[in-house]
This record gives C-alpha cells, sequence and structure tokens, in this order.
C-alpha cells in the first residue's frame, strides 16, 4: 500500500467550503483507494491536508496516468489553494 498526501494552507474564511468540497467530491470513492481522509493541523488551522490510502501504487499510478487532474488537487483549487503532493511507501499498517 501507498500514501499520498497532499499539503495546503487554505484561508480561514474558505474552510467550511473545504470541508463540503471534500464531502461532495469523496461521497464515491474510486477503485484503488481504500481510505481518505480530510485533516487540519492542530496548531496551524490554515494547513489542511488530504491523506488517502491507496490498494497499491500500481493503483495509484493508473489514476495519474489518465492525465485527469487528481480530485484532492481539484478540491484544494476550488478554495483557492495549491497543494503539494507527498508519495509515502507505508511500510507497517495496522488497525485498533
Amino acid at each position: 500500500m501507498v500514501m499520498t498526501i497532499l499539503e495546503a494552507h487554505v484561508v480561514p474564511d474558505r474552510s467550511e467550503d473545504l470541508a463540503h468540497i471534500y464531502r461532495e467530491g469523496t461521497s464515491v470513492i474510486p477503485p484503488g483507494i481504500v481510505e481518505t481522509f480530510l485533516v487540519r493541523d492542530s496548531r496551524d488551522t490554515t494547513l489542511y491536508r488530504i491523506v488517502t490510502v491507496w490498494d497499491s501504487l500500481e493503483a495509484l499510478e493508473k489514476m495519474r496516468a489518465t492525465g485527469v487532474k487528481p480530485k484532492g488537487v481539484q478540491i484544494f483549487e476550488a478554495v483557492g489553494a495549491t497543494p503539494i503532493l507527498t508519495i509515502l511507501d507505508i511500510v507497517v499498517h495496522q488497525r485498533g
């Protein structure tokens, strides 16, 4: 599995819009995605992240190869933010 993190600063008056657009944009989760979260930094409340867990690097690469702008990028851009992408390999995954 792999995890992507899209990170962007969002002006405070657009935070509710971001949450609403995220809910709408993720109401149907595409194949290859295990789970996704919209999170906010507890110290810098303008810093948001969309954290997505993918089945595999191949699933992520397949989505990126379509040439369609990723949904997470579209979500941030809809509130005037430009995200930065980080891709992480999940080494160990456990659930409580």
